[in-house]
């Protein structure tokens, strides 16, 4: 999970804890024992298994009534303990390539004697859950695999195939990526019109009061480029002007000087035109100009002045790591740093290295990938057929909260699906406190009523885009 985009003076404050929550009816009981077991499956990548997670979902498909023929199980041979499901309930149109609904079932590492709780138990109190992935991913991973169960048991026949992946290797750079692994090598199985990940939540003010629920409508590429300045070196007794430090020292004052320009696409044009209503004042009217007039100096000044904002209008790049020298005593001969870019949806790795090479203007600075590089990221059309049925049932379940796309500033493993050719979108449908829930810190935790509620939401959302009876 990454963080939204909406910067509210108090996004720093805990919310109020939920009231008790609402959990009558539509077998709760049966869900509750699902969650707690995924999330009380360790699944963090130095001593946990997302294998031994997908087995255990599996199991309780097919006890619900799901054949082998429906169920797909894959673990690399290299990375047994990396698995991942794919699950399909059937439709009744063949020629349809049906709906994707993908979360990623591994969690950040979590040291139990950092925690006021254990980590791997679920822990409800005080009107929350709490535990690892409560928030990111388990709960939406429950949610999907509970829906299926759901419908199979009712004898529901969706129109479109509905399509569960539960992946793993999101959290953790360098190792087998399920999302990835489905978007390259076996897209039949998860081949759809369109899928639903994680990427944007509901926001909650400190007072616990819902702000905007949020849908990702497009995300950056992450890039990461080395800077690398080289001397001859020689005795610190004897300095010279030529000092590679020096030269890495001006390059990146270069950089950080350096504003890649403003940028509108669909996604941040109906963030900015619906959240300046919400917003108001200076913020609001620069956010209504920038729309209008994308070459707006003074409003564009205006939302530079906050990070999130400024994010939001273009690419960025930042140093993030540097490393140089070899011996207190002697001069430099290598010095390289890590810069990170952010990269606005659409515009080439190539244009952001150009653009790094002529802002520090030094040939003595090589700038260069590291090596990897992230999928490309087109951004997907919002169509009515897609933001309509989000509005209606968020109606239904929250009232009249407003539905705002954004565009991610991280990066989700909707990368992968999106460069495999499927329009992916982010939509958790949960309301998370303003500090987001502390995914990836301690105590992680998410209001048991936003679960009751994302859980209510999802069940009628699939099969409105699902269609059948």
């Amino acid at each position: 999970m990454k963080t939204s985009l909406i910067a509210l003076a108090a996004a720093l404050l805990f919310a109020a804890p939920a009231v008790a929550a609402d959990k009558s009816g539509d077998g709760w009981p049966a869900f509750r024992d699902l969650y707690k077991e995924l999330v009380e499956t360790n699944t963090q990548h130095s001593d946990g298994s997302c294998t031994l997670a997908t087995e255990r979902m599996a199991a309780r498909l097919k006890a619900a009534g799901y054949s082998d023929a429906d169920l797909h199980l894959y673990a690399p041979a290299d990375a047994p303990k990396d698995g991942l499901l794919v699950a399909t309930l059937q439709g009744t149109d063949t020629k349809a390539n049906g709906i994707l609904l993908i979360a990623h079932i591994d969690v950040v590492e979590a040291k139990r004697s950092d925690w006021q709780r254990d980590p791997y138990s679920l822990i409800e109190e005080d009107g929350y859950f709490y535990g690892r992935g409560t928030t990111d991913d388990k709960a939406q991973a429950a949610i999907f695999v509970d829906t299926l169960i759901r419908y199979k048991q009712e004898g529901y026949k969706p129109k479109k195939s509905i399509k569960v992946a539960l992946t793993c290797g999101e959290e953790t750079e360098g190792v087998f990526n399920g999302a990835r692994y489905l978007s390259t090598e076996r897209k039949d199985w998860i081949d759809a019109d369109f899928a639903i990940n994680e990427g944007a939540s509901g926001e909650l003010d400190a007072q616990g009061k819902r702000v905007a629920m949020n849908i990702e409508a497009a995300q950056k590429v992450y890039q990461d480029f080395t800077l690398t300045a080289t001397n001859k070196g020689g005795h610190s007794s004897r300095p010279r002007p030529d000092n590679a430090i020096y030269a890495m020292a001006d390059a990146l004052k270069k950089v950080q000087a350096y504003s890649f320009p403003v940028m509108l696409n669909d996604a941040n044009r109906a963030y900015f035109t619906r959240t300046a209503k919400l917003r108001g004042g200076e913020i609001g009217a620069a956010m209504t100009a920038i729309v209008a007039n994308p070459n707006d100096a003074a409003a564009a000044a205006t939302l530079s002045q906050d990070a999130s904002l400024n994010a939001t209008l273009r690419t960025t790049c930042v140093a993030t790591l540097i490393n140089g020298g070899h011996a207190p005593n002697a001069l430099p001969g290598t010095v390289t740093t890590n810069v990170n870019c952010r990269i606005f949806p659409g515009v080439p790795v190539e244009t952001v290295q150009a653009a790094l090479v002529a802002a520090i203007n030094d040939p003595a600075i090589k700038v260069e990938t590291d090596g990897h590089r992230s999928p490309a990221t087109p951004t997907p059309k919002m169509p009515p057929e897609i933001l309509g049925p989000i509005e209606k049932v968020s109606a239904e379940i929250y009232g009249p909260v407003p539905v705002i796309p954004v565009m991610t500033l991280g990066a989700t493993d909707s990368i992968h699906t999106s460069a495999a050719g499927i329009p992916s979108y982010g939509f958790r449908g949960m309301f998370v406190d303003p500090d987001g829930g502390n995914a990836h810190g301690l105590n992680e935790r998410i209001q048991v009523q936003s679960v009751v509620d994302g859980r209510r939401l999802f069940y009628k959302l699939i099969k409105i885009y699902a269609g059948g009876k």
